[in-house]
């Protein structure tokens, strides 16, 4: 499939369901449906998470970062499914994760998915942030 070039947040806003403070990525570039896309999420010392993880030390919870490439993974889904504003996509498991470096305010975390595996309605992917 051709690339879609950019998603800005008003349309991913279309595709999942999140909203504030659950919605974790801006907007999604290089992507290409069925196969593969570019999270964004501006992290920003505003973020709900801060005031408690941790004060003096603020470091975005790694299950948020999870979230966020699963958000991405599910945003990649969604633009090949036909109907889509009529289906949820789940996250269902997740295997081998490493935190190699903390995440804090002014960090732009980008998260690279790729699709591994699309049988019917259960879709593996490989990510990176």
């Amino acid at each position: 499939m051709a690339d879609m070039g950019v998603i800005e947040i008003q349309e991913i806003m279309t595709l999942i369901p999140h909203r504030y403070p659950l919605l974790l990525v801006d907007k999604v570039k290089d992507l290409v449906p069925g196969e593969s896309g570019t999270g964004i999420k501006c992290v920003t010392m505003n973020e709900q998470f801060f005031q408690g993880h941790f004060p003096g030390e603020p470091v975005m919870p790694g299950v948020l970062q999870v979230e966020a490439m699963a958000q991405t993974a599910g945003i990649v889904a969604m633009t090949t499914l036909e109907n889509a504003s009529d289906k949820l996509v789940f996250f269902m498991s997740i295997d081998g994760v490493k935190f190699r470096r903390k995440v804090g305010p002014g960090d732009v975390l980008e998260m690279k998915v790729v699709v591994e595996k699309a049988r019917g309605r259960v879709w593996q992917f490989k990510g990176e942030a």
